[in-house]
């Protein structure tokens, strides 16, 4: 029987979401199959599956709430398969903070939630300030004020390093 995998995302300004269609590229690629969901639209069984990759971004410090409430509901589920989780955030564009032991938001996720995946990832997001409404832009602007980041307003800078995101696919493809 071929194994079945389901990749969950949740995704706020899509850079989670096209990370996630990459991902599955890979997997297409190998000839392995694997089921491309929004946590919105996830309305299956975690046990149906063998492999379940769960993604999620990353808003003012917090992953989405949707993606707490999915682990806290499916633990007991998530724990008897083989489970993997990804963090897009923008703090990980800095090289001593894009590893899960390194990353703030990644670290104080997995200390607020009581599961552990069987492989973590982080990958940078993108900062399009054109993209966000007034009050995130204004917000996401000061944040990068603080951080020393870019705060020009015309910024569109995609920070994903995309030959990691191809070797957590390939790790993802022999769990």
């Amino acid at each position: 029987m071929k194994a079945k995998t389901v990749l969950i995302y949740s995704s706020v300004d899509g850079q989670t979401h096209k990370i996630s269609k990459r991902i599955k590229e890979m997997f297409d690629e190998h000839k392995q199959s694997v089921e491309l969901v929004s946590i919105d639209d996830f309305n299956g069984s975690v046990t149906d599956y063998d492999k379940l990759i769960l993604g999620a971004s990353i808003r003012y410090g917090v992953h989405d709430k949707k993606v707490i409430d999915f682990i806290n509901n499916h633990k007991k589920e998530l724990d008897s398969i083989k489970t993997a989780f990804f963090s897009v955030n923008l703090v990980a564009r800095k090289s001593e903070k894009n590893k899960p032991d390194t990353n703030p938001y990644v670290i104080k996720f997995f200390k607020s939630i009581d599961w552990t995946p069987t492989l973590v990832e982080v990958f940078a997001g993108k900062l399009d300030y054109k993209k966000y409404p007034l009050f995130d832009r204004i917000m996401i602007q000061f944040i990068m004020w603080m951080t020393k980041g870019p705060t020009n307003t015309e910024a569109e800078i995609e920070y994903t390093n995309w030959d990691r995101v191809t070797d957590f696919a390939n790790r993802l493809q022999h769990l």
